[in-house]
């Protein structure tokens, strides 16, 4: 997967800003978008998001050839507070959900998390298939083992979350996430 768009924080908000960088792998195989590039350099796999005592542990992204996928990782929160996560944010989508499975009739079934997501005060949060994740829809580059997505999650009334998950092949539970599966 080769991201032909960066993230900038201009503001406390998030920002996403059009870069120049592209990728042509018939032209130059071994490269790397600029996008790419800078999120491998800056992003650990444990990211602190400043002040707030958020970060989240091993992130990943199933890999895809196009329309939808999620993400998954542990959030950590060392603050004394509860943190909530009320959006997210890559530039390898144009529309991202924070989303949940439950049992609705007998079916699992995947719908927006009413509130987002919430980290209690020196606890976890699982983000994991079958469960709660970070939709992405609308994801028309392939998303290959290894590559490295960045992202960034807006904490209600904090600093957000910036990190890199990466490409990850994952076929566990059959998560298809195509548009009508349920």
């Amino acid at each position: 997967m080769f991201v032909r768009h960066a993230l900038v924080l201009a503001t406390a908000a998030v920002a996403l800003t059009a870069c120049a960088g592209t990728y042509d792998p018939a032209a130059n195989p071994g490269a790397q978008s600029t996008a790419t590039a800078s999120a491998q350099a800056a992003a650990p796999a444990t990211a602190p998001a400043s002040g707030a005592g958020l970060s989240i542990t091993d992130p990943w992204v199933k890999t895809t050839k196009k329309g939808m996928t999620a993400a998954f990782g542990t959030l950590v929160n060392n603050g004394t507070a509860p943190v909530k996560i009320v959006s997210g944010a890559s530039p390898l989508s144009p529309m991202i959900e924070l989303h949940e499975v439950v049992d609705s009739g007998g079916k699992m079934v995947m719908r927006p998390k009413e509130g987002g997501f919430v980290v209690p005060a020196g606890g976890t949060h699982e983000l994991k298939p079958g469960g709660d994740h970070i939709m992405l829809m609308g994801v028309t580059e392939q998303v290959r083992p290894g590559a490295k997505i960045p992202f960034t999650l807006q904490v209600q009334g904090g600093q957000p979350l910036e990190f890199t998950a990466v490409g990850k092949d994952f076929a566990g539970g059959e998560e298809d996430y195509q548009p009508g599966h349920k």
